[in-house]
């Protein structure tokens, strides 16, 4: 069987997963309603977070007795904080179908995924994708793909890409927009056929030594740590002894105890693997990204795959709020450490630093670094799922030195704006330290391309939105580490601390809803230093929201006025990474997301500011 393995890259949302699933349908590779984003949080926030891999059968059409061909099919996240991911796969595939929103057009992830995919000497096949959308301007786009291309530094071969049209929720595709104005496809055929004449035939030589790279990871609780792999020459058996080699050379034997190739969404198990397969292999215990695999000591080693280094850290610690361990399943620090040791054996943006010494926080726990607020979340969110408590800190920016020059991470950000809410969104990213690049406008909508340091962008998100009345798009991609950019005041608001323990009241939240925004509503428990609103001016408040109405016999006018009490702004993983300050935790539990002072109370709150304030002096 002949075998094509590709990749699909774009940026978030501009359609990879949904053609991934109406190609395995087309195939009948899998049911209706199978989704290769099969993670309960990707299925809930729309966006692929893992890497996936999958395969369709397709009868070559060029072949007038039906020859099956197998095209190997890898998924990539769109987001920032999972670049690393993509990076990867693009290294064990031999072409790519680069996804382009017909409205939205080139993006900023479009822009890095392009790139690494033009550095490995790939040649692209550009899908414009959601074509019937009524904004939708596919030639624009391709004449901006076509830019992208010139402005990356394409070679004359990459920049002759061919470009497919398709509408990728309704399973169809089109060789050109004269094609899709008359209707006449109703399937993806038009897509796979150019996948077959453009995507080089991945086999080769099976009697040459036996020659693969670990491009990714995964986990299985009876199997251990699983490598996949891309074999590119020879084939090898189950129970075969293999030399597993790391980046500079060092050798070191293993045995495959078993192996599984990708078939629809699932993995089938194999006795052999052969040239051009994208398989699992099980048996390496130690086995890590970018070594090579082979059964030949005098094999070279492939080039190394790097791993993007994270660019933010925040302590994970032992939730000893006054209402810990009731909703938790798993609470102490030693299962806290057991989870994120087992975290570390596929996730590898993180890093974990095990030794407490290195906090400074008096409460038990590890210091944690990772790609983005995004890429931390979602470990939270899938830690509380499973029945974890645990409490965390601000997160911070990773500052380096280098030639005694302090540097610090910066983001490309995209901003496609409305554009009479362009200027407050510029004036309050130059506040903090952001640059505008480029700046251009069509039909009513300006583009801002700039760049600023990740500590400018933490916590301000949220601000976007509310400026941009929801209708702004903010992207982002990490360029580099650059020059400290000096002090960014970020913070224009204080917190609202309950100084009581108790239940909350409407009437009392009534009242503090005009000094800013409330976390919580009528009848939710509290307890002394717990925050439940910010103020607006940025004074620190201390309250009591458990106050009701006082009673009594007489009436006053203006007594009975009705009590109406705005929804409150409801603390996500998220909200509530963005939003905290330095000397507050955000307390993490199965059912609840809160917002506290590291100190309870507020004379240890006054005199830890004395303190700090008498040493500064």
């Amino acid at each position: 069987m002949e075998i094509r393995n590709i990749a699909i890259i774009a940026h978030v949302d501009h359609g990879k997963t949904t053609l991934t699933d109406e190609l395995m349908k087309q195939c009948k590779m899998v049911e209706e309603g199978v989704s290769m984003d099969s993670n309960a949080l990707e299925q809930e926030r729309g966006i692929t977070i893992y890497s996936k891999n999958t395969s369709v059968n397709y009868p070559n059409p060029s072949d007038g007795r039906g020859k099956i061909t197998k095209i190997n099919i890898v998924d990539t996240p769109g987001h920032a904080d999972f670049g690393s991911e993509v990076e990867r796969v693009l290294r064990a595939i031999d072409s790519v179908l680069l996804l382009v929103d017909a409205q939205e057009g080139p993006m900023p992830q479009t822009r890095f995924v392009l790139k690494k995919s033009l550095e490995l000497g790939l040649k692209p096949i550009v899908v414009i994708n959601k074509i019937d959308k009524p904004a939708a301007n596919p030639d624009r786009v391709h004449e901006e793909v076509l830019e992208l291309f010139l402005e990356l530094g394409a070679t004359e071969e990459q920049i002759d890409f061919k470009t497919i049209y398709a509408i990728g929720r309704e399973g169809k595709a089109f060789v050109s927009l004269e094609d899709f104005h008359n209707k006449k496809s109703n399937d993806l055929s038009p897509l796979l056929d150019l996948i077959l004449k453009e995507v080089k035939e991945a086999g080769g030589e099976n009697n040459a030594p036996f020659l693969s790279q670990v491009f990714n990871l995964g986990y299985d609780n009876f199997l251990g740590r699983l490598a996949i792999v891309r074999v590119y020459g020879g084939s090898i058996k189950t129970g075969s002894q293999i030399i597993v080699k790391d980046k500079d050379g060092k050798p070191r034997n293993a045995k495959i105890t078993k192996m599984f190739t990708f078939e629809g969404i699932n993995r089938k198990e194999v006795g052999e693997l052969k040239t051009g397969d994208i398989a699992i292999i099980a048996g390496i215990p130690d086995v890590y990204i970018g070594e090579t695999i082979c059964d030949d000591e005098n094999t070279e080693v492939l080039p190394s795959i790097a791993i993007d280094e994270p660019t933010i850290s925040l302590n994970f610690l032992v939730n000893n709020s006054p209402f810990a361990g009731r909703e938790g399943k798993f609470v102490t620090s030693r299962q806290i450490k057991e989870r994120l040791e087992k975290e570390l054996e596929i996730n590898v943006g993180l890093r974990i630093n095990f030794d407490n010494s290195d906090l400074e926080e008096e409460v038990e726990g590890y210091l944690v670094y990772g790609r983005g607020e995004l890429h931390i979340a979602i470990l939270l969110e899938n830690m509380r799922r499973e029945g974890y408590e645990i409490q965390v800190s601000q997160p911070h920016v990773i500052i380096k030195e280098e030639n005694g020059e302090k540097l610090e991470p910066y983001e490309e950000v995209t901003i496609d704006v409305r554009s009479e809410t362009s200027g407050v969104v510029i004036e309050k990213l130059t506040s903090r330290k952001g640059l505008i690049t480029h700046m251009s406008e069509k039909e009513g909508i300006t583009r801002i391309l700039m760049e600023i340091p990740t500590r400018g962008l933490l916590g301000y998100r949220g601000q976007f939105v509310v400026d941009t009345k929801g209708e702004g798009i903010l992207a982002s991609r990490f360029i580099g580490f650059k020059i400290y950019a000096g002090e960014i005041k970020k913070r224009d608001v204080g917190s609202m601390t309950s100084m009581v323990y108790g239940y909350a009241a409407a009437f009392s939240l009534w009242t503090l809803q005009e000094r800013g925004v409330l976390y919580i509503e009528h009848g939710d428990e509290l307890y002394e230093g717990m925050v439940v609103g910010n103020v607006t001016k940025g004074d620190e408040m201390a309250v009591n929201p458990t106050k009701g109405k006082q009673l009594s016999n007489m009436r006053a006018s203006g007594s009975d006025e009705a009590i109406n009490v705005k929804p409150p702004y409801k603390l996500s993983i998220e909200r509530g990474l963005e939003i905290m300050a330095d000397d507050e935790y955000l307390e993490i539990t199965p059912k609840n997301v809160r917002l506290r002072k590291k100190l309870l109370t507020e004379s240890d709150r006054s005199k830890s500011k004395s303190k700090t304030k008498k040493q500064e002096d």
